[in-house]
C-alpha cells in the first residue's frame, strides 16, 4: 500500500469500464456510454463493498459544420475527453463524418416532439397552489363543484399530469378519470377555460402510446372532433359579426358610440380567438398523437379532419398553424387525404406561410408540399399560387434549401411551368450552387437544372455569360455524365444558345470512343446529333477525330446497349444532311448496316422512325440517292412501313418516298400502285371476295355462273374502274385530269362517286377532323350496309 492510503484502513477505488460511442439522434453531439465501477477495499486491500452505475456523457460540436476537418477534430476530441481511449480516434473521425454529412429537418434547431411540458396554463387558470398526488381525492371533489370549482380541480390535476412519473399513479384511480371525461362530455360548451385544461389532460395520456387506450376507452378523441367542429362555427360566427359591425362604423365614421362598440367587440373577439385557439392547438395535438394508429386515423378523416384542419390555416397563430401543419403532413401520405386537401385549396392557403420567420413552421409547410408535389394537379396548383419564386428564394437558406429544391424539381417536371423559372432568380442560384460544389454534386440540384434546361428561356439564362463554357469544363474533366445531359438538353434549342455549341464541337468529338465511359459517351453523341447548325463542317469532324469507323461499328445489333446504337442513328441522320459526309457515310458501307439494324429493331418505333429518317436524309443527296435506290432495298422497306401504326413513321416514309418517286420512275410506279391499293383496299376485298347467293343476286353471274369479275388481278382490271369519261385512260392509267378533280374537290362530279359513292355510302357529313381517303369514304366505315339491308 503506497503512503497517501497509510493512514486510511480503507479506501475508494473507481474504474471506468466499456467505453461505447455513439452519435446523438438529433444534435450534432457524440454519446458516450460508459460503466462506472466502484469498489471499497480493505486494510489488506481485499475489495469490500462493489457498486456499478451505468453513466453517459454527451459531446456536444458546436463548430462541426461542411467544412470542418473531422481527423483534427476528432483527435481533439479524443485528447480532451479521458473517457475516450487514443485508440478510437478513428471511430471517432467516422462518426463526426457521419454528423457532418447528415441531414436535418432543420440543421440550426433540434427538431421538437410535442410534449406535455410544452404547454403552460394561460393566465385565466393560473393557480397560486401546488398540486400534490396525496390529495388526488380532494381535487376529484372539485369537479362536482361549480364551474370555477370544476377548474381549479382540473387545473390542479393537470398540474400532476405535467409530469409523466405520476401518470401511472393516476391511471390506477379510475375515479378522478372518469370524472375528467364526464365533466368534459357535459360542461365543455360552458367554459373554454375547462374544456382547454381537462383536454391537457387527457393530451399527457396521448403523448405516451402505452396510455392510448385509455385516452380511446372515455372517446375523448371522438370529443375532440366534436369541440374542434362547434367551435369553427362559432369562429364564423364571431367574423360575420365583426364585420357588421366594421360595415355600420365605416358607413358612419363620425358615430363615436359605434366606434366605441366596434374597439369594444374587436377586443373581446381577440380576447375569444386567444382561447379558442389554445383549446384547438391541445386537442389537435391530442388527435395527432392518437392518429399514430392508422384506424384511428381513418375515423378522423370519414369525420372531415382534413377539411377542418385546412380551414384552421387561415389562423395567424403560428404554434396553432404548427400543429395543424404537422397533422396535414401526417394526413398527406395516404391517397384520399391528399385528394381531400386538393379539394379544399389547401396548397394556396400553404402558400401564404412560405416564407414565414417561424423556422419549425417554414419547414414543416415544405414538407408537407413536398409530399404533395408528388401529385400533377397539386403541382399545378402550386405554380398558380406563386410558390416558384417564392421557393426560389429560400435557396439561399441553406437550412431549406434542400427542400424548397426537391419541391421546385417536382414543378419543373411539367413542361408548362419550366418558362416560371425564367422570371426568377433561381437559375442565378442554382448555377452558382453548381460551379462552387466540389466534385460530388446533390444529386437534386442537378436534376432541376437538367429540367431547366430542356426549356428554351432557361437555357438563355443557363448559358450567359461563361455558364456554357464553364459546364462544359466541369463535365469534361470529371466525365460527369449529369451535367453532359444537363448540356445535352441546352443544345436542342434553336438560335443563339445553339450556335454556342460550335466552339465546343472538337471537345465533344474527343470523347467518342471505346475508352469512354458508355453513359458518358451517350450523352457526348446526344449532344452532338442536336447541333443542326448549316455552317458547321461535318465532314472535317468525321475526318479529323476517325468517327466513321466507330459510328459503322455500333451499327452492329448486339454490338452495345440499344440507347447508344439509337444516339449513333440518330448522330449519323444530323450529319447526313451535309452532301459530304452523307456520301462519305455510303461509301463507308453504313447503309446497308442500317438496313440490317433495322430488320433486327422493327419492333421499336423510335429505332425504326431515325432509321427511315436517315434515309430521308440521303435521299436528298444525289451520289447518297442512287445508291439507296438502285443498290439497296431501302425503298422496298420504305414501302411496307408506309402503312405503320406509328403516326411519325408513317410522315417520314410518306416524305421519303415521294422524293424517291420524283426520282425514279419504277419506283413511282411501284409506290403509286401500293397506295392505291392501301386506299382502295377494302373496295377491291369486296369486289374480289364477295359472294353473293345465286338465287338471291343473279345479275352478278353470267350465264355459266362465272362471276363478271373474274379470276384475273383486280388492277389488271381496269374496265370496272370505267364508270365516268375521263376517270382512266385506255392503258388502265389514271389521268391527270382526275388527280385536278380530286384535288379542287370535284371529284363527284366525274360520275365515279356521284355513282358509286352516293349508293353505298350514308349521306351523313363526314368529319372534318378525320382522314378521308381517295375515294370519298372512310375505312372505318361499313360499307354497303343500306344496300345489304335492302336485299333482305
Amino acid at each position: 500500500m503506497d503512503h497517501s492510503q497509510a493512514g486510511d484502513p480503507r479506501y475508494l477505488k473507481r474504474r471506468v469500464k466499456g467505453c461505447t460511442l455513439d452519435v446523438h439522434p438529433t444534435e450534432k453531439a457524440l454519446v458516450v456510454q460508459y460503466e462506472v465501477e466502484a469498489t471499497i477495499l480493505g486494510e489488506l486491500g481485499e475489495p469490500m463493498v462493489g457498486e456499478r452505475k451505468e453513466c453517459q456523457k454527451i459531446i456536444r460540436l458546436k463548430s462541426l459544420n461542411a467544412n470542418t476537418d473531422t481527423s483534427s477534430l476528432a483527435r481533439k476530441v479524443v485528447e480532451e475527453c479521458r473517457l475516450i481511449h487514443p485508440s478510437k480516434v478513428c471511430e471517432v473521425e467516422q462518426l463526426l463524418f457521419y454528423l457532418q454529412k447528415r441531414k436535418l429537418p432543420n440543421d440550426n434547431q433540434e427538431k421538437k416532439r410535442i410534449s406535455p411540458r410544452d404547454f403552460a396554463p394561460y393566465a385565466g387558470v393560473e393557480l397560486d397552489e401546488e398540486a400534490s398526488i396525496s390529495s388526488i381525492d380532494e381535487y376529484v371533489e372539485l369537479l362536482y363543484e361549480d364551474i370555477q370549482e370544476k377548474i381549479r380541480g382540473a387545473t390542479l390535476i393537470f398540474q400532476l399530469a405535467r409530469n409523466p412519473d405520476n401518470l401511472e399513479e393516476l391511471i390506477q384511480n379510475k375515479t378522478a378519470l372518469g370524472a375528467l371525461a364526464r365533466v368534459l362530455r357535459e360542461d365543455w360548451k360552458q367554459s373554454v377555460d375547462l374544456a382547454t385544461t381537462i383536454i391537457y389532460v387527457f393530451f399527457c395520456f396521448s403523448s405516451f402510446s402505452q396510455f392510448h387506450g385509455l385516452v380511446t376507452h372515455f372517446k375523448i378523441g371522438a370529443l375532440c372532433m366534436n369541440i374542434i367542429e362547434h367551435e369553427l362555427k362559432r369562429y364564423d360566427l364571431w367574423q360575420d359579426e365583426l364585420q357588421k359591425k366594421k360595415k355600420a362604423y365605416e358607413e358612419f365614421s363620425d358615430n363615436q358610440n359605434l366606434k366605441k362598440e366596434h374597439e369594444k367587440s374587436l377586443r373581446k373577439y381577440q380576447s375569444l380567438l386567444t382561447k379558442q385557439e389554445q383549446l384547438l392547438r391541445v386537442a389537435l395535438c391530442l388527435l395527432l398523437n392518437l392518429a399514430d394508429d392508422t384506424r384511428t386515423e381513418l375515423k378522423m378523416r370519414n369525420k372531415n379532419i382534413v377539411h377542418m384542419l385546412v380551414k384552421i390555416l387561415d389562423r395567424e397563430d403560428e404554434e396553432l398553424l404548427l400543429v395543424v401543419v404537422s397533422f396535414l403532413k401526417k394526413l398527406s401520405i395516404f391517397l384520399e387525404n391528399k385528394n381531400d386537401m386538393a379539394e379544399a385549396f389547401a396548397v394556396e392557403k400553404l402558400a401564404r406561410l412560405v416564407p414565414c420567420e417561424h423556422e419549425e413552421l417554414l419547414s414543416t409547410t415544405l414538407r408537407l408540399l413536398l409530399n404533395l408535389s408528388f401529385d400533377t394537379s397539386l403541382r399545378s396548383q402550386m405554380a398558380q399560387a406563386g410558390l416558384v419564386p417564392k421557393l426560389s428564394s429560400l435557396l439561399a437558406d441553406e437550412g431549406q434549401r434542400q427542400l424548397s429544391m426537391c419541391i421546385l424539381y417536382h414543378i419543373s417536371m411539367d413542361d408548362r411551368f419550366k418558362s416560371m423559372f425564367a422570371d426568377t432568380d433561381c437559375i442565378p442560384q442554382l448555377m452558382k450552387m453548381v460551379f462552387d460544389c466540389g466534385e460530388k454534386m446533390d444529386v437534386e440540384l442537378i436534376s432541376l437544372c437538367i429540367n431547366l434546361a430542356a426549356n428554351k428561356n432557361n437555357a438563355q439564362v443557363i448559358c450567359e455569360g461563361n455558364g456554357l463554357k464553364t459546364l462544359m469544363k466541369r463535365a469534361l474533366k470529371l466525365k460527369d455524365v449529369l451535367v453532359m445531359k444537363m448540356i445535352r438538353n441546352l443544345s436542342q434549342h434553336n438560335g443563339p444558345t445553339k450556335s454556342l455549341f460550335v466552339d465546343h464541337v472538337g471537345d465533344l468529338a474527343a470523347q467518342i470512343s471505346e475508352e469512354e465511359a458508355e453513359e458518358f459517351v451517350i450523352e457526348c453523341l446526344g449532344t452532338l446529333a442536336n447541333l443542326t447548325i448549316a455552317d458547321l463542317d461535318w465532314a472535317l469532324v468525321l475526318k479529323e477525330y476517325n468517327l466513321v469507323p466507330y459510328l459503322k461499328d455500333r451499327l452492329k445489333p448486339g454490338s452495345a446497349e440499344d440507347d447508344l446504337i439509337l444516339e449513333v442513328v440518330i448522330m449519323i441522320g444530323t450529319v447526313s444532311m451535309d452532301d459530304s459526309c452523307a456520301a462519305m457515310l455510303a461509301k463507308s458501307g453504313i447503309i446497308p448496316a442500317l438496313i440490317e439494324l433495322l430488320n433486327a429493331q422493327q419492333e421499336d418505333d423510335e429505332f425504326v422512325c431515325q432509321i427511315v429518317y436517315v434515309f430521308y436524309q440521303m435521299v436528298f443527296h444525289k451520289a447518297t440517292r442512287d445508291v439507296i435506290i438502285k443498290d439497296t432495298q431501302a425503298p422496298a422497306y420504305l414501302i411496307d412501313l408506309m402503312h405503320d401504326n406509328n403516326a411519325e413513321i408513317r410522315k417520314v416514309c410518306d416524305n421519303t418516298l415521294d422524293i424517291i418517286a420524283e426520282y425514279d420512275e419504277e419506283w413511282g410506279k411501284k409506290i403509286q400502285t401500293e397506295k392505291f391499293r392501301w386506299y382502295n383496299g377494302q373496295w377491291l376485298e369486296m369486289v374480289e371476295n364477295r359472294q353473293m347467293d345465286e338465287a338471291g343476286e343473279p345479275f352478278l353471274y353470267g350465264e355459266d355462273a362465272e362471276s363478271f369479275i373474274g379470276n384475273g388481278d383486280i388492277l389488271e382490271r381496269p374496265d370496272l374502274f370505267y364508270s365516268a369519261d375521263g376517270l382512266m385512260g385506255a392503258d388502265g392509267a389514271l389521268s391527270s385530269e382526275f388527280y385536278t378533280d380530286f384535288q379542287n374537290g370535284e371529284l363527284g362530279q366525274t360520275g365515279y362517286l356521284s355513282s358509286v359513292s352516293d349508293q353505298f355510302i350514308p349521306s351523313a357529313q363526314i368529319q372534318a377532323d378525320r382522314p378521308v381517303s381517295a375515294y370519298g369514304f372512310r375505312p372505318d366505315d361499313q360499307f354497303f350496309y343500306s344496300y345489304t339491308t335492302a336485299s333482305r
